[in-house]
């Protein structure tokens, strides 16, 4: 068996600390002090200039910038981002002209139908589904349904055909719905769905035509967007894992096909954890070429508040200084 001493480190070789390199200094990456009181922008401003809090920055000025050049500025949604309560603040960056487009998977649509309905959503699974009840209101099942068989043939696509049934039906509470907010101002306003993952797939009034016809009319719009993004254009994928990250690189590809040659846009995805195919589909491989991908980890409720926030403050100081 070989045997072995302790290394001797008196010969060991250093150097002053004065001459190192080093990727953190006071100067340039430290947090300003936090006091009561404090504006937003302040606060926003204080905090450090490295990882997660400059690439909330990145996110913010490039979206500031895409909308003083007139690009757009595109929301991708899953439906967790509805739950979370976050229509009010998602709602205030449409009206202020900031969201271009938004675009949601089924559940998503789902949920922002019912707030504007009852007032509330998310039913508990676990209580109902060994019964046999999970998934069967009438009112969210007929009533989407219905929307979209009214609006095949109206030569619009599932997410118009839904907002427009929230604003015709005069429900309660449509002030909390992004699908009824798109659907009045005439913003573009897409659902994408893979039968058999929503609810309102099992209901009776349920037809599987009419709803592959309906989110396929929305994928040929969505794509028409994606093909606009180019030359600083904003695609932000907030709590989508798979569904919208694989249609957003299937539509880049077809805008692509076609000779759009969509590049230098930025994207960013928005999620609790950073999954394989937001990072791939929407962060790294769309803007390999001239683009710029961020990620924003944590939770949807404390940083669409923090983002919305930023990016109007940093609104109104681009029109103030032009």
């Amino acid at each position: 068996m070989k045997t072995y001493k302790p290394v001797d480190l008196s010969g060991v070789k250093t150097y002053s600390i004065t001459t190192r390199n080093n990727k953190v200094n006071i100067k340039d990456h430290f947090a300003a002090p936090v006091q009561a009181g404090m504006t937003f922008d302040a606060l926003f401003n204080a905090l450090p200039r490295l990882l997660g809090a400059d690439s909330l920055r990145g996110v913010v000025e490039a979206v500031a910038q895409a909308r003083q050049k007139g690009r757009p500025v595109v929301l991708a949604m899953g439906g967790h981002v509805i739950k979370c309560g976050l229509q009010p603040v998602l709602k205030s960056l449409i009206d202020a002209g900031v969201i271009t487009a938004v675009a949601m998977n089924g559940s998503a649509a789902i949920h922002d139908f019912e707030v504007s309905l009852v007032g509330a959503t998310s039913e508990d699974v676990g209580n109902v589904l060994h019964s046999g009840d999970f998934g069967f209101s009438e009112e969210t099942g007929g009533g989407m349904n219905r929307a979209l068989k009214d609006g095949v043939g109206r030569d619009i696509g599932f997410g118009q055909a839904i907002g427009q049934a929230i604003l015709n039906q005069d429900h309660p509470h449509k002030e909390y719905s992004l699908l009824a907010a798109c659907a009045q101002k005439g913003i573009p306003i897409t659902v994408h769905v893979a039968l058999g993952t929503d609810i309102i797939h099992q209901h009776p009034e349920a037809d599987g035509a009419v709803t592959g016809e309906m989110t396929f009319r929305d994928f040929r719009l969505l794509t028409s967007v994606v093909a606009d993004l180019g030359d600083g254009g904003v695609w932000l994928n907030v709590g989508s894992a798979v569904l919208l990250p694989e249609v957003f690189l299937k539509a880049l590809s077809v805008a692509q096909n076609l000779g759009y040659h969509v590049d230098g846009f930025t994207t960013a995805n928005f999620d609790m954890v950073q999954h394989y195919r937001p990072l791939q589909n929407v962060v790294k491989r769309p803007t390999s070429g001239s683009g710029k991908g961020f990620t924003i980890t944590g939770h949807h409720e404390i940083n669409v508040p923090l983002f919305a926030a930023a990016v109007l403050d940093r609104m109104k100081s681009v029109t103030s200084d032009g």
